[in-house]
């Protein structure tokens, strides 16, 4: 199994660059065209005297936006490499709406998530929650300042249910070629959540697979994280749980936790 085509979210932060070359890598890696996608909507006119006033607001705004626009383009197409086909698809929408749409024709969407330290709103960006929870594709979310994903080492923390059984599968190229892969779940009816058939089942795809059994002290995410950690991984693959409220999406705890403060790349579904 691979991917033959890659979605990455392209903005004008600071971590952009560097979720481009990850992403060109992987699809270096994978043989798989790498699709770079920006959009930003037109803001309507203030203030308007009259219809040419109105007409004038909304052309100058436009081209401010194409501007912004091609800013990103140079971005993408700056830091792409050799080797990787690639295709450019900017759109006056909202960013998310856009990227949503796009997925359609992705078998993975590349985004980035932002540190604590950085709340400041930038035109272009796209938030992973969203993407989550409407594109219908596994989302890998990309923490500020890694620019390289091997996926040598690989955790799998298993919950079982739909989200997780999907992400499982979309991880299947990275699992396939990993040095090592550890099933874990964590709780008091961890070894209930069938880790062990999961781990037998990525064995027979060829994955060097082991199961964990994680007590739970502080909060499920924090043990799955520590564990990360102490495997020194560089990937996690989990569902994605969450519901909308109020036009927001609202995630359990374990996503939530994992999507504010994982050092490593998460690849999810919901």
């Amino acid at each position: 199994m691979s991917y033959a085509n890659i979605l990455v979210s392209v903005d004008l932060t600071e971590a952009a660059a560097r979720r481009i070359r990850l992403a060109a890598g992987l699809a270096r890696r994978f043989e798989a065209t790498l699709i770079g996608a920006a959009a930003e909507t037109v803001p309507s006119p203030l203030l308007v005297q009259d219809i040419d006033d109105a007409q004038r607001q909304d052309e100058e705004n436009e081209a401010k936006v194409r501007a912004l626009l091609e800013q990103a383009g140079t971005v993408f197409s700056g830091n792409l490499g050799e080797g990787v086909r690639s295709a450019w698809h900017p759109a006056l929408a909202r960013p998310v709406t856009h990227l949503v749409a796009e997925a359609r024709a992705a078998d993975v969407v590349v985004l980035g998530r932002r540190g604590p330290e950085d709340q400041t709103p930038r035109r272009l960006d796209v938030a992973p929650g969203p993407v989550l929870m409407e594109a219908g594709r596994p989302v890998l979310v990309v923490p500020p300042g890694l620019e390289n994903l091997k996926g040598a080492r690989i955790v799998v923390a298993w919950k079982d249910g739909p989200s997780a059984r999907r992400a499982v599968s979309a991880a299947l190229p990275f699992l396939h070629n990993a040095d090592q892969v550890h099933v874990v779940t964590t709780g008091a009816d961890a070894r209930l959540e069938g880790g062990e058939e999961v781990a037998a089942h990525l064995a027979r795809h060829g994955a060097p697979v082991t199961t964990h059994f994680l007590r739970t002290v502080d909060t499920d995410a924090a043990e799955i994280l520590r564990f990360t950690r102490a495997q020194d991984a560089d990937l996690l693959v989990m569902g994605a749980y969450g519901h909308s409220r109020l036009r927001e999406w609202v995630f359990g705890g374990v996503t939530r936790d994992v999507l504010r403060s994982s050092p490593v790349c998460c690849l999810m579904c919901h």
